[in-house]
């Protein structure tokens, strides 16, 4: 076992470790070239030798004592595999090997693998059919396909997974979750199994898969093991497909208050929606604006019968359509609750004009975007701000991304990376691609993945507070991609901390967001300060 700490932890509370690098993620094609970089300076076997011996380290602080059964497949992900066996029972760890593979079909590293775990008499059973999980096992470790695998597992290893999945024991995955897609973190075809892993230790550089889509689910806690040979990525020699959003990308952007500050330091936000029968949509988005800083807070409802005070938040100014001037906000939030009928879309392209000549920065959510879609006028008008160059942020969900790309959800979600660019390439502005793992992306900078956040978003409501969030932050000054990103990372800390505290995530309900939310603000600020 090695003496030092080959891995590390890169997900801390939602919060990224402050490990230089450890925030780049790197698709196959990324993860190929740091392979092909290393091998040009490493002896052979270098990077299965140091991968098994992270996999080994990790294992023995996380997996729970008592015998461990390792799966290993056909390509370099079981040779690794391999390895961590051979390290452990050489330290006296009571393992198992399942072999899925022919041995004499291995790749060089992985037949190398192979021939020093017998020659260390390693019980290896190489299996030719499924096999029942032995009773003595204690926990799995998967090393059945890293990332070159992009086609649905089948026969042997489809069986593998289920019988993996099925037998209710701790499982820990080397590099990634078999079956899933280190790209896009969803199987290659609907049907096809994935493991679902309690930990996994990533080798090289994270995955955007592991963080997005299915992968949430997949991958449980993540490590890295960097295997010594990440600079070239640290470097940018290699380009990242996209990072990890972390408070360090937009932490200094957020203005700080000043004791000679008031509220119009802090900006008026306006909240535009409403419509008949979705009131709260909107009280919903400006609350969540009150509670991340901006100075006043309007509510700008287009139903007749709208309720002129929110007696839970006596603060905020409700108005009726028509009594307040964008002109005078220094920031727009739109759509909550706006509706799709007639007068929603002349209100809508009454505000498109109104910023073309005050440039105040806004956020598109809900039914914005709906009549986006809906009617190509108003998304082409949404365009020509942007080229100009007005700040704006877009915030959808899965279902109006596939509207806005004339496509369906299943495509949005097979690719989630893909349809946010693509978003950003037919609007011009900031995306926010919500769902597990939110996508951040914007124009001509690879995309953030989120990795706070939990199930118990998964709810009515807890969208428009995040549009009022961000309004919150455009109003007080923040450029359009960091807003977005401070945002998108407060409300998912604000849903972890509540299931921290035991509400949620089942029955955790959108108002629950705002004050956790503010505290965890506050609380990096200060922190901040302290540095």
């Amino acid at each position: 076992m090695p003496a030092h700490r080959t891995w590390r932890e890169i997900l801390i509370d939602g919060a990224l470790a402050a490990h230089h690098g450890a925030d780049l993620l790197f698709g196959t094609a990324g993860i190929r070239a740091l392979e092909a970089a290393a091998y040009r300076t490493l002896e052979p076997f270098t990077l299965m030798a140091r991968a098994g011996e992270a996999a080994a380290d990790w294992l023995q602080t996380r997996a729970p004592h008592g015998h461990l059964l390792f799966v290993a497949g056909p390509g370099n992900n079981g040779g690794d595999a391999l390895v961590a066996a051979t390290v452990l029972h050489l330290a006296g760890r009571s393992v198992t090997v399942w072999l899925a593979a022919d041995p004499a079909r291995l790749p060089d590293d992985a037949r190398r693998a192979w021939t020093e775990a017998c020659t260390a008499n390693v019980p290896i059973e190489t299996l030719h059919t499924p096999a029942s999980v032995p009773a003595t096992a204690a926990a799995i470790v998967d090393g059945l396909f890293g990332v070159g695998l992009a086609r649905p597992l089948t026969g042997l290893h489809a069986a593998l997974v289920e019988t993996i999945n099925a037998s209710g024991l701790p499982v820990y995955a080397l590099d990634i979750p078999s079956g899933l897609n280190g790209d896009t973190g969803q199987p290659p075809a609907p049907d096809s199994p994935v493991i679902a892993a309690r930990g996994t230790i990533t080798f090289l550089a994270p995955k955007p898969g592991l963080l997005t889509g299915s992968g949430r689910d997949a991958t449980g806690d993540v490590a890295l093991a960097d295997l010594q040979a990440a600079q070239p990525a640290h470097d940018g020699v290699i380009e990242a497909d996209a990072c990890i959003n972390a408070p360090a990308r937009w932490l200094l952007h957020v203005p700080r208050r000043r004791h000679n500050g008031h509220k119009g330091t802090y900006g008026s936000v306006a909240v535009v929606g409403g419509a008949p029968g979705m009131v709260g949509a909107p009280l919903l988005s400006a609350r969540g604006a009150l509670y991340l800083g901006a100075g006043k807070v309007h509510v700008v409802s287009l139903a007749a019968d709208a309720p002129r005070v929110d007696p839970a938040q006596p603060e905020l100014m409700l108005h009726t359509w028509g009594t307040v001037d964008a002109a005078d906000m220094q920031a727009l939030a739109i759509g909550p609750g706006m509706g799709t009928g007639k007068e929603s879309e002349a209100a809508l392209a009454h505000l498109l004009d109104r910023m073309l000549s005050t440039r105040a920065p806004a956020v598109f959510d809900a039914d914005a975007l709906n009549l986006f879609a809906k009617a190509p006028a108003l998304l082409a008008r949404l365009t020509q701000l942007a080229g100009s160059g007005v700040p704006m942020v877009l915030t959808p969900h899965p279902l109006e991304a596939a509207r806005l790309l004339h496509s369906d959800v299943r495509t949005v979600q097979q690719d989630r990376l893909a349809a946010a660019k693509a978003l950003v390439n037919r609007t011009g502005a900031v995306v926010v691609l919500k769902g597990s793992g939110s996508i951040i992306a914007a124009p001509g900078m690879p995309p953030a993945v989120n990795p706070t956040g939990n199930g118990g978003l998964a709810t009515g409501g807890t969208g428009d507070v995040l549009t009022g969030m961000i309004g919150a932050l455009l109003a007080q000054g923040m450029s359009a991609r960091e807003a977005a990103l401070a945002a998108v990372w407060l409300h998912g800390r604000a849903a972890d901390d509540l299931v921290k505290a035991g509400i949620g995530p089942i029955g955790l309900h959108a108002s629950e967001l705002c004050t956790p939310a503010r505290r965890a603000l506050n609380a990096l600020l200060a922190s901040d300060a302290r540095r």
